[in-house]
């Protein structure tokens, strides 16, 4: 498969909802892990609180192929929404009460506000036969137009540093390094001992 046979289009494909959640999950699981897992469980919450209109998503078979399989999706954060929802009562009522409280105070350790005139974005997933193709050039390029339809002036992303990977396909599209946080402590709790926040500039339309 080229970039030519994926059409990449906002929201969810309807009846997508566990194929997103499988990809979101095999990219995320390291950071999810133990917040929602275990695996069936996580995609299970995720699929059941997604949030299409603040998906993008790239489908096999080019444009015009609206059955096509969802291969990669990306999710952003604007006006206090992202991909996944479900507050805490979600959890307490997926998990049990004192399971979920401990779930609910991990979840809360990976929340990210955005600022004035910020897109957030919530992470790239790709499936895993599919990637070196492009497929994250182009779910990035539709993610930087909705910011701009947006009024946002910038993206902001955070990418833990054991995904040197996913650093690198930002760097390649013009995002860069703004901070960088040392966690030590919550590489035993969420799997990563530090998170560098990278900041791309959007231009008006």
């Amino acid at each position: 498969m080229t970039t030519e046979s994926v059409e990449v289009r906002r929201g969810l494909p309807e009846g997508a909802a566990a194929r997103v959640a499988e990809l979101y999950w095999e990219a995320f699981a390291g950071k999810l892990g133990l917040a929602l897992g275990p695996p069936e469980a996580g995609r299970r919450f995720i699929a059941g609180h997604l949030q299409a209109d603040r998906a993008v998503t790239a489908l096999s078979g080019g444009v015009g192929y609206g059955d096509g399989r969802v291969v990669g999706v990306a999710g952003y954060q604007l006006a206090g929404r992202g991909l996944v929802g479900g507050d805490a009562a979600a959890v307490r009522a997926q998990y049990g009460h004192v399971r979920g409280l401990y779930r609910v105070f991990l979840l809360a350790l990976l929340e990210r506000t955005p600022a004035r005139g910020e897109l957030v974005m919530d992470g790239i997933a790709v499936a895993a036969a599919e990637r070196g193709r492009g497929i994250g050039g182009l779910l990035l390029h539709e993610i930087e137009a909705i910011a701009a339809e947006q009024g946002c002036r910038r993206i902001r992303l955070d990418v833990v540093a054991e995904n040197p990977r996913a650093r690198a396909l930002y760097e390649r599209h013009g995002f860069r390094e703004v901070r960088v946080r040392r966690t030590p402590w919550l590489r035993d709790v969420l799997g990563f001992g530090g998170v560098t926040t990278m900041h791309k500039e959007v231009a008006a339309r």
